[in-house]
């Protein structure tokens, strides 16, 4: 079962993808927003492709864990691209993605143009390698309580 990742922004959506495990979150693209209709054409696609049945979308908190503006706009896009692909959704704090994903492309020494192409893809994949650290975490959690003595 794989998931995909979104960075829900006003010009474009970052897209990742999990592996088949759900270990790992790769950059996919990004889509540039033109109406609602051939966004989630778009997103669509690449569920399919990638046979996604999940998508984990990035909420935009305040710093101080509040929901703004931004928040309420992808909750509600969250909620149509759901139904629209039939898929299950969950969200994931996206606070400091930008920023991580920023750093990263520096530290690749990748050109400004080029940190702008792929800026909303990365931080879509640090949205979900967040959300599946979590999962796996909490997982490991329940694991470590089965006791296979009676």
């Amino acid at each position: 079962m794989r998931t995909l990742g979104l960075d829900v922004g006003t010009k474009t959506i970052g897209v990742a993808i999990s592996d088949g495990l759900g270990l790992t979150a790769q950059a996919v693209t990004t889509v540039r927003r033109t109406n609602l209709k051939a966004d989630l054409a778009a997103l669509a696609e690449l569920a399919r492709e990638h046979e996604a049945s999940r998508i984990v979308v990035g909420l935009p908190l305040n710093m101080n864990g509040t929901e703004g503006p931004r928040a309420e706009a992808s909750r509600k896009f969250a909620e149509v691209a759901g139904q629209a692909l039939g898929v299950e959704v969950e969200f994931w704090d996206e606070r400091l993605s930008t920023v991580a994903a920023e750093r990263t492309l520096l530290e690749a020494d990748l050109s400004r143009a080029k940190r702008r192409q792929v800026i909303d893809q990365v931080a879509a994949q640090f949205i979900l390698q967040g959300w599946l650290d979590a999962k796996r975490s909490v997982a490991d959690l329940h694991a470590d309580d089965y006791d296979p003595e009676p």
